[in-house]
């Protein structure tokens, strides 16, 4: 148990200075914004109390807020995707995936899967900072641009860390 406490904890603390000083750096036009910091509240154990897992995504996204002086946004929509987190997994999954491990990475659950699951909850996440962020349906089209093409940047390193980090 002090085991996952301590790789998790190091995980939020790596995934939080990562955003921080490299992630929230990239700007590309104004397009490309990755948030690889929910990569923590993905990669949470799927018996993670419901509780436990709103507090931390709170405390990551505040943590993000407080670097990035962002009024709560990042709070806010962090905690939405806990939130909503059970129903995605409930929803592109059956009894027979939840024997794959407890955790849901790509080489427990496979490609396809990781990559709906990964993928709804980073579109879900960005549309709700973005839109929070921008606080206004003028520009529609031009946040809803952002929203895409950053959560496809963000998928793709989150699919990269996962081919890198979680081999099993």
């Amino acid at each position: 148990m002090i085991k996952y406490l301590l790789k998790y904890f190091g995980l939020f603390v790596l995934l939080v200075l990562l955003q921080e000083f490299f992630f929230s750096n990239i700007q590309l036009s104004g397009y490309l914004n990755p948030y690889v910091y929910i990569l923590f509240v993905l990669m949470l154990p799927l018996n993670t109390p419901r509780w436990i897992m709103l507090v931390t995504a709170f405390l990551l996204g505040l943590s993000v807020d407080l670097f990035a002086n962002t009024l709560g946004f990042h709070a806010f929509a962090t905690t939405l995707l806990a939130f909503i987190r059970p129903n995605i997994i409930a929803l592109f999954s059956n009894r027979d995936d939840y024997n794959q491990g407890p955790v849901p990475t790509m080489a427990g659950f496979g490609l396809p899967w990781f990559l709906r699951y990964a993928g709804l909850c980073i579109l879900i996440h960005h549309f709700t900072l973005f839109y929070l962020e921008a606080f206004t349906f003028h520009g529609f089209f031009f946040t809803f641009l952002r929203v895409i093409l950053s959560s496809v940047f963000t998928l793709v390193i989150i699919v990269l860390s996962q081919l890198l980090f979680y081999k099993e």
